[in-house]
């Protein structure tokens, strides 16, 4: 439980407001989650809770605390800070991403992740040196890979340069390499459910950790500093899939926690079919409207998710904006907002449930059949 857990905790019991952020009340915000799981029978008839969470009165001492944690983070090293720099080589040079370079691509970043795996092992890190190992297995698909610090990957699943249908993954807090297996397992969910649905479609999914993630002890996670960061390596990276399979394949981008800050900052025309948001925090935007997409904006939250609790507004604090907004699965939102069961937050993508047999749906273009709260 971290800092923020406690200013944001303490400031909605008293019914004033801090700020909707959804990684400060949880160890990890990747879809799998570090403590232990609340996760139960999927029901798809019961509705998400969504009415916890009108704006409050922000209150002076509330402020107070707020503040003093954005000053706090600048000035006083927090427990969770980065790790000391991990040795491993700079990112492979590679040729622009087409369907014709995609197995270049792959042998590439597979041989960077192995060079990673040796250097972290001379450093005498053998747990990322058994992380850097395993990403560099031949049947893994890395179309980038950067091993230093927290560490970077986007990896596919499927083939990618004939699919029509894509479904990029993007997390949330404290997800990096070290994490990484959790939130890869998110999309071998998701990935399982399109071949089951759909065994004859041509579908991919990616799992892109392509941001520094904030870390949930910290201010970064309350603020959109590390989304507006973000933001324009999601564009390119969504630009360099449709040089890969052409105009005509259809990308969903699923966004998961402080993930859906991410893309409600990367939105403003980006070509994507849907834009999906899961245990969200809020976007930035006050309405769907105001994050000036053509994509079908959908939102859902689990009926277990905490973030049903956190008060999602915003305020401005030395210059700072502190919070996210508009509830996402609020009707002042307007978003689409579909079933999730009575799922945690961190079960969005677990096996049998309503949020995952809905994000299949939208993956594959069966609005029709998206289950609505």
């Amino acid at each position: 439980m971290g800092m923020g857990r406690g200013v944001v905790e303490a400031c909605a019991e008293t019914g004033t407001a801090a700020t909707g952020t959804a990684e400060t009340s949880t160890a990890v915000a990747d879809p799998v989650q570090k403590g232990p799981a609340r996760s139960g029978p999927a029901r798809e008839a019961e509705a998400p809770r969504v009415g916890h969470n009108k704006p409050r009165r922000t209150g002076s001492w509330c402020r107070a605390l707020l503040a003093a944690l954005v000053i706090g983070a600048v000035v006083i090293p927090l427990s969770a800070a980065a790790r000391p720099e991990i040795p491993a080589p700079a990112p492979a040079a590679l040729a622009p991403l087409t369907p014709a370079t995609l197995a270049e691509t792959y042998a590439a970043n597979g041989a960077n992740a192995a060079e990673a795996s040796r250097m972290a092992a001379a450093d005498g890190d053998e747990r990322r040196a058994a992380t850097d190992r395993a990403m560099a297995d031949p049947a893994r698909h890395l179309l980038a890979y950067d091993g230093r610090g927290p560490g970077l990957a986007t990896e596919v699943l499927g083939d990618l340069a004939h699919a029509d249908r894509i479904a990029v993954l993007v997390p949330g807090s404290d997800t990096s390499l070290d994490t990484y297996d959790r939130f890869r397992a998110t999309a071998l969910n998701l990935r399982h459910q399109l071949t089951h649905d759909a065994p004859n479609s041509r579908t991919a999914v990616v799992s892109w950790l392509g941001y520094d993630t904030p870390r949930t002890v910290s201010t970064t996670v309350l603020t959109a500093s590390r989304a507006d960061q973000a933001a324009p390596h999601l564009r390119e990276f969504v630009r360099q899939l449709h040089a890969i399979t052409g105009r005509t394949a259809r990308i969903a981008l699923l966004c998961h926690s402080y993930g859906t800050v991410v893309c409600g900052r990367a939105a403003a025309g980006l070509d994507v079919s849907d834009l999906v948001l899961v245990g969200s925090p809020g976007t930035g935007a006050d309405s769907a409207a105001g994050l000036r997409t053509s994509a079908r904006v959908w939102a859902a939250r689990g009926a277990d998710d905490w973030v049903g609790d956190v008060p999602h507004v915003s305020a401005d604090l030395f210059g700072t904006t502190v919070g996210f907004g508009t509830d996402p699965v609020s009707p002042e939102f307007g978003a689409r907002v579909f079933a999730a069961g009575d799922g945690g937050h961190s079960d969005y993508f677990s096996p049998g449930s309503a949020s995952l047999a809905n994000l299949a749906r939208i993956v594959l273009g069966e609005t029709t059949e998206v289950t609505h709260a």
